[in-house]
């Protein structure tokens, strides 16, 4: 249980009330409070806080914490006259940056909040190699111009969760641009070859045969001397970068210093819900370069189940907190979209500020709480004559690429979410509901087959799978 005479304690009693209280969390004063309190919690200062109650908080927030809560405890403990280094670590081999990866840097931003003095590493060396973490073969290097392309807003996404007049950004090309071969190969010389081969993943990858270059065995290697330059006390990183966080604490050790305490973040699940991770490639993410009213709509199709797990991610909200709103949608006391409103809403307005996520909680509103489609703006609209040819499934994933895949738009329509809604002048409007295998109906076959309503005076049609909406005109 938080003191309540600390910042933290005191925001979390005043939350419990609200939340005690019954709230509408819809909209109105009750959502206003709580998004007040978070966006205040963002930028909070946590050193009040004893650091065993740091810790644990910390450690809240960690899926493996290696070696240990205590020695976390212990090592925020002892620091009181210097500044823990927690090291943060990215490679730029994609333009965009999603909230998958802003799980681990809201961690980050609550060491640097307790005092203490974040290094935000891009890895422009360790890109080149390639982390082969989970891969089953080999790829094409990056080039510099990749790589330099893909850095152009790397500071702008992340700096939402960073003050960088107290957080360092560097690159690992200061120090590893000039390292020598006869340096490394005395580092490689003290880690037995077993250490790598041990990985799974790479014994999976020479059992079928695969590619694994020198250059992939060595990358955690490589990783590590980021580790060693800094004198790293805490890295943070996500799950699946656990085995090469585990050799930056043996690289360490080798070079006398104290192994950083590694925090290994989950691995959040796409919006989708079918169980695969957040991925660019499957179209299942939330980009925190998107426009506001995409993130917002983005986080607004997540499925229903991902809620506890976003709000611990994404959010400031503490498990107590969680817990509750929990136990408040299972005895119906509040419904899952005004949850997905608050998530959403707390989501955008950190990224792009309250008031772009009060404008995007409105503008979702107008489009989706309106009787009528026709009343509302921003509606993607698609030439029917132009995609005859294309599939009703095609249309939303490939032509209008609000759906990330086929598969996803025929689980909407088995749950009866795939409609065709016309709407005359007269302010009228009619719904049909389409079925599975209207799925793979053509933009012409559905023309024909509902000619008689849609061939009317003043008409609209619309096409809504879930929550993504196209009109044809």
């Amino acid at each position: 249980m938080l003191d309540t005479n600390t910042r933290l304690g005191a925001s979390h009693k005043e939350l419990i009330g609200i939340l005690e209280a019954a709230p509408d969390l819809r909209d109105g004063p009750h959502l206003d409070a709580v998004l007040k309190i978070l966006a205040e919690r963002r930028t909070m200062d946590l050193s009040d806080l004893p650091t065993v109650d740091q810790a644990r908080l910390i450690a809240a927030r960690t899926q493996a914490l290696l070696p240990s809560v205590d020695h976390l405890a212990h090592r925020m403990a002892a620091a009181t006259d210097r500044q823990l280094i927690v090291k943060f670590g990215i490679d730029p081999t994609a333009a965009d940056v999603h909230v998958g990866h802003a799980v681990p840097m809201i961690v980050a931003s609550r060491f640097q909040r307790m005092g203490h003095r974040v290094v935000f590493i891009v890895g422009d060396i360790t890109a080149k190699i390639g982390d082969p973490t989970g891969r089953v073969a080999d790829r094409p290097p990056l080039t510099d111009d990749d790589i330099r392309r893909n850095l152009t807003s790397y500071r702008d996404q992340v700096t939402p969760f960073f003050d960088f007049d107290h957080a360092d950004f560097r690159f690992n090309s200061e120090w590893l641009a000039q390292f020598s071969l006869p340096q490394f190969i005395g580092i490689l010389e003290r880690l037995p070859l077993s250490v790598s081969l041990q990985r799974e993943d790479f014994r999976n990858r020479l059992d079928a045969g695969s590619g694994l270059s020198m250059a992939e065995l060595v990358y955690s290697v490589v990783m590590s001397l980021d580790s060693v330059e800094i004198n790293a006390d805490i890295e943070i990183g996500g799950l699946d970068q656990l085995l090469n966080m585990q050799m930056c604490r043996r690289v360490m050790e080798n070079h006398g210093q104290d192994p950083e305490i590694i925090l290994a973040t989950g691995l959040i699940e796409g919006t989708d819900g079918s169980g695969a991770k957040m991925s660019k490639s499957k179209g299942n993410y939330v980009g925190l370069a998107f426009e506001p009213k995409d993130m917002f709509g983005k986080l607004m199709s997540a499925a229903d189940r991902l809620l506890p797990d976003y709000l611990a991610a994404l959010t400031e909200l503490l498990d107590p907190e969680i817990a509750l709103l929990q136990e408040m949608l299972q005895d119906k006391q509040i419904h899952p979209m005004w949850v997905k409103i608050l998530l959403a809403s707390d989501v955008t307005g950190a990224i792009h500020g309250p008031e772009a996520g009060e404008a995007s909680r409105s503008g979702f509103k107008a489009q989706f709480s309106r009787k009528r489609f026709s009343d509302a703006t921003d509606i993607l609209s698609i030439e029917a004559d132009h995609h005859g040819s294309v599939t009703v499934a095609e249309l939303f994933v490939d032509i209008a690429r609000l759906v990330p895949s086929i598969g996803q738009v025929r689980r909407i329509a088995r749950d009866g979410g795939l409609k065709l809604v016309i709407e005359s002048g007269a302010a009228q409007q009619e719904s049909v509901t389409l079925n599975d295998s209207e799925v793979k109906a053509t933009v012409s076959d559905l023309a024909a087959a509902y000619a008689s309503n849609m061939d009317q005076p003043q008409v609209r049609c619309f096409l809504k799978c879930g929550r993504a909406l196209i009109e044809l005109c």
